[in-house]
């Protein structure tokens, strides 16, 4: 996940060598059981719909789940009591396992990579980095992807990985072991090409895309340091040999992609979240993040022509196809933070293929999938520009999707302040006024800005869920004011973040709070919502989570909290999350939104669940991380835990 040391609230969201085996890794023969739905991406597809074709588990019967086995990483760690380390440094167990054949295949935050049997759960390999884990402040790992050639033998099925320490590893799946000729035995070092940059600095938390015979990878680079960072170079490499095929590095149109020693050029915007592939028309999509640092960019000078934008970019050369921009010159962090999700759409009769990609204001663009064309119209809109720091220039206008329902009405005064008590609510009414708040895209200001939504809301790093037959999108938004406050250099202290080589450090806070450490924006701050994106409509929206988990007894009853994952939906007819930061899994119905499941669980699940559906007893798994987040509160946990229906109630099997 892309990152940041600005963080104060701690409640809410701000927002990712040898083999060590705890037991003798088994060679993977002849499958007994295989997948009649199963989940071979992270996304379930590599397009990330989020959709699972297994449709056992109902409406009907959901109420009848049960869980059928766990298993525990061994990895995971807290910040509390270590002196000198940010709370970042806790370990967020975010994986999503993907399935192939009869095994489970994921990561823990400390990029230890696990193969699972898928019916029983069993530990059949485990393999270690031996990453420097201490080095880095955010421990997490999304999940790995899967390589197959079609033929048996040594590699020719590969999980690929990428590490907190920029290497990106090939390991055979059958048997846990490096692949001897990918690179330097098994492994990619990321940081050839780049800058000098500090451990903490550079690494690699989402899976890499798989296209044809390329694995394809980007980067989080911490943002709010520096505006030297290193690249944010997307890089392509062949699945076998490791060589590099291309490299494409985010620079304006006709800037050399190279420094004059070689190296990538510096202070790049970077691709941190999941890359999308279309094979059929050899695309791949990159949702980008913005130009650090985040919220001073009078020294970008064009440096941001392709940040924050969703760039389709060419499987076999990494040329650039085209790109849309969702925000211009972004100095709110409002970054593409989702994986862009592919879908074919219907529009006056015409199937068209789609990327739709969700942003942290809470708005959904629509894009032509082959020219990046808008499907429905986007106005190009004035927005505030009063307040401006010396040194800093703004675009007159940001663009405004017209047919997609905004999912947040960025409109906010003071007297929207909410408190516990009316001295609560005073005091939250008193920070709104003191801020400069001219509604969305308010520039960053030396008096303070208010920004709703802040960059930890709206729709972030989980991603939609998208039902390809009735083209629901089920979506979850994060609601939260927040406030912007530049620093001039000579007053800057430790507690801001630095911004070096800029004017400015900045004082940032992902929620506003009260004095006893509430969000200042009314309830619910998070919510899921499904929207028709056909017909441009909203069909639901529930509060997620309670504060039964981070509120002392009787303020359990605040319902819709923050959170940082993603919905599933089944083909079922069922949505399943966690996200918010109650210790607390859900299903909803698809339809209605009408929570029909809800059991309880050792910490928070702030990870996209998965699903899958196997031959051999045509039983459904719905199968969740559950790790908890430094970001909301919710202690660290290490947990991989798959729920399914009673023998007895194996009713309905897939129909197709």
């Amino acid at each position: 996940m892309k990152k940041s040391t600005t963080n104060k609230c701690y409640l809410l969201l701000t927002v990712f060598i040898l083999i060590s085996c705890k037991q003798p890794a088994i060679a993977l023969n002849e499958s007994k059981q295989t997948s009649t739905a199963g989940w071979p991406a992270y996304g379930a597809t590599p397009g990330g719909t989020h959709f699972s074709q297994a449709s056992q588990i109902t409406p009907e019967n959901v109420a009848a789940l049960t869980e059928v086995w766990r298993h525990t990483t061994g990895d995971k760690t807290d910040a509390a009591g270590r002196e000198g380390m940010p709370i970042e440094s806790q370990s967020s167990h975010v994986s999503t396992p993907i399935l192939i054949k009869d095994r489970l295949y994921y990561c823990s935050p400390f990029n230890r990579v696990f193969a699972l049997d898928a019916k029983t759960g069993e530990e059949l390999w485990v393999f270690d980095p031996e990453v420097n884990y201490a080095e880095s402040h955010f421990k997490s790992c999304r999940g790995v992807s899967s390589w197959q050639s079609g033929k048996t033998g040594f590699c020719e099925h590969r999980i690929f990985s990428g590490t907190l320490d920029g290497r990106l590893i090939s390991l055979d799946a059958d048997t846990g072991k490096r692949c001897p000729d990918f690179a330097d035995n098994g492994e990619v070092d990321l940081s050839y090409g780049l800058s000098k940059f500090k451990p903490w600095e550079y690494g690699v938390t989402s899976p890499p895309a798989i296209l044809n015979d390329l694995v394809i990878t980007g980067s989080s680079v911490l943002d709010n340091q520096r505006v030297d960072v290193p690249s944010g170079v997307v890089r392509a490499y062949n699945v076998r040999s490791g060589d590099l095929a291309w490299a494409w590095n985010p620079v304006p149109k006709d800037a050399p992609e190279k420094n004059v020693d070689g190296t990538y050029l510096k202070g790049t915007t970077n691709v941190w979240s999941i890359i999308s592939v279309d094979a059929e028309r050899n695309m791949i999509f990159v949702p980008t993040g913005n130009v650090s640092p985040d919220f001073y960019g009078g020294h970008r000078k064009g440096l941001d022509y392709y940040s924050s934008s969703v760039v389709a970019l060419d499987g076999d050369t990494g040329e650039v196809i085209w790109h849309y921009q969702t925000v211009h010159h972004d100095i709110w962090d409002y970054d593409a933070p989702a994986q862009p999700t592919l879908i074919d759409l219907n529009i006056d009769g015409e199937t068209v293929p789609a990327v739709i990609q969700v942003t942290k204001m809470g708005m959904t663009f629509a894009l032509h999938r082959e020219t990046g064309k808008p499907i429905w119209p986007i106005e190009e809109r004035p927005v505030p520009q009063a307040g401006l720091v010396d040194g800093e220039y703004l675009s007159p206008t940001q663009p405004f999707p017209t047919h997609i329902p905004h999912l947040i009405d960025t409109n906010i005064t003071p007297d929207d302040a909410w408190g516990l008590t009316p001295i609560d609510k005073y005091a939250c009414k008193k920070k709104f006024a003191a801020l400069n708040n001219q509604g969305l895209y308010t520039p960053p200001s030396t008096k303070g800005s208010l920004h709703y939504p802040s960059s930890a809301g709206g729709n972030n790093w989980g991603s939609p869920a998208i039902d390809p037959k009735s083209k629901t999108m089920v979506v979850f938004t994060t609601k939260m004011p927040g406030s912007i406050k530049l620093i001039p250099r000579k007053d800057c202290t430790d507690s801001q973040s630095p911004q070096n080589g800029t004017p400015y450090c900045a004082d940032v806070e992902f929620s506003i709070m009260s004095p006893v450490g509430i969000p200042c924006g009314e309830p619910p701050w998070g919510t899921l919502d499904a929207i028709d994106l056909e017909a441009g409509k909203i069909l639901w929206s529930v509060p997620m989570g309670t504060s039964r988990d981070l509120a002392p007894f009787p303020f359990w009853w605040i319902k819709g909290l923050p959170g940082t994952a993603a919905p599933m939906i089944t083909k079922g007819g069922l949505v399943f999350s966690g996200i918010s930061n109650e210790h607390a899994f859900r299903a909803f119905d698809v339809k209605t939104g009408a929570e029909l499941w809800k059991t309880r669980l050792p910490t928070a699940a702030n990870a996209l669940p998965m699903s899958y559906q196997l031959s051999d007893n045509g039983k459904q798994y719905i199968v969740v991380a559950v790790g908890g987040h430094w970001s909301g509160g919710s202690p660290a946990g290490d947990y991989l835990i798959a729920y399914a229906l009673p023998d007895n109630n194996d009713s309905k099997k897939n129909d197709d």
